[in-house]
């Protein structure tokens, strides 16, 4: 005769009482149901603290000399075999040294450094930082410093108004003596500079998936607002390649394209009056804002002059370093920023062993990442 669930829980926890442990298996073959209905009684009774399982066994919960038996043969049991596992890959980079040089430990590299940090770890390597607080003349020193203390190899973010060197600049990254990578950086078809490896990432198609995504939500004008900086060619060039892709209508040119560098104050004001009337004289429903840090400034200050968001304007971020802080969690592109620095420390040490190959320029996607 079948048992009724609540009978045959109660037949098992007067089995285990009464012997302290007793196997799956035995319990299933003993009850005459099958160790899958059985492993499903134990289940839900261990879920109620009513008996133990351990390994296939079930065990009383007053008999903690049995469990830590029981635990402990599993912990042999694991470690036999680990033992019967192959050994672990020596580090195939014991002992080298990784140089970097990047304008600053904070706000975006932070996290490439990072990156950059756990890969060296991982294969053995250690990784030696210099920084050039975004200053050219700077650069060539910290690489001196780093070569000169033992660096078998560069990882290179030098100060590049737009992330490539001007015409007739940058040469010297090309003449180092030891395997080099560029970091976010890049040099144009015929510069010396150009056959280095190079790990960076595809900032025009962060830009171009932002305007995409305000596309599908229906946006047919959609506008750019981004600070100077080296990334910001790429992201204009985005833009406009998803813009004209995409058939939306062009949005007027913002008031800081082309223009000599100004205050931190004042750009914050050209770009509030740019978007406020993008909005109200050009029909703007959408805008792309670099970085996320100048979007939740700038929210608070369109809703003051009447703007809604985004309700009259989307924004989408772009850096996603603040993003989910806003009061309202911003929409924003992630550039994948450890993994930049990672890819970058692998390939300067696969290129110090050997093993690299022909030279790399490797583009890393951005992530867009949907919020409120």
């Amino acid at each position: 005769m079948r048992l009724h669930v609540d009978q045959r829980h109660e037949r098992v926890l007067a089995l285990v009482r009464a012997r302290g442990s007793v196997r799956v298996a035995e319990l299933a073959t003993e009850l005459g149901v099958s160790a899958v209905t059985l492993r499903r009684d134990v289940e839900t009774l261990a879920a109620q603290g009513r008996v133990h399982r351990l390994h296939g066994t079930v065990v009383w919960p007053g008999d903690r000399e049995e469990t830590q038996l029981e635990e402990a043969r599993e912990a042999r049991e694991a470690r036999e075999a680990q033992q019967r596992s192959p050994a672990p890959r020596r580090p195939d980079a014991e002992g080298l040294v990784l140089g970097m040089v990047v304008p600053t430990t904070g706000y975006y590299y932070a996290d490439v450094v990072q990156g950059a940090r756990e890969a060296a770890e991982a294969h053995g390597a250690r990784l030696v930082v210099g920084l050039s607080h975004y200053l050219p003349d700077e650069d060539a020193p910290q690489v001196k410093r780093l070569l000169s203390t033992g660096a078998n190899g560069l990882l290179l973010t030098p100060s590049w108004e737009r992330s490539a060197p001007e015409p007739g600049t940058g040469e010297w990254v090309a003449e180092l003596d030891v395997p080099t990578v560029l970091v976010e950086r890049w040099a144009p078809l015929g510069h010396p500079a150009a056959a280095l490896d190079r790990v960076r990432t595809d900032h025009a198609y962060g830009a171009a998936r932002a305007v995409e995504h305000l596309a599908g939500l229906g946006h047919r004008k959609v506008a750019i607002a981004a600070q100077e900086n080296p990334h910001r060619g790429r992201l204009q060039a985005g833009y406009e390649a998803a813009v004209e892709a995409l058939g939306l209508e062009p949005a007027p040119v913002s008031p800081l394209d082309g223009k000599p560098a100004v205050s931190r104050a004042e750009r914050f004001d050209r770009t509030l009056d740019y978007l406020c009337e993008a909005v109200e004289r050009h029909g703007v429903t959408a805008a792309l804002v670099h970085s996320d840090a100048d979007a939740i400034v700038l929210i608070p200050r369109l809703q003051a002059r009447g703007v809604r968001v985004p309700e009259d304007l989307a924004v989408i971020a772009y850096d996603d370093e603040v993003a989910p802080l806003a009061d309202v969690p911003l929409t924003a592109v992630a550039p994948a920023k450890r993994e930049v620095g990672a890819r970058a420390a692998e390939l300067l040490i696969a290129r110090l062993t050997g093993r690299a190959g022909a030279r790399q320029h490797i583009d890393v996607l951005p992530e867009l990442k949907v919020r409120s």
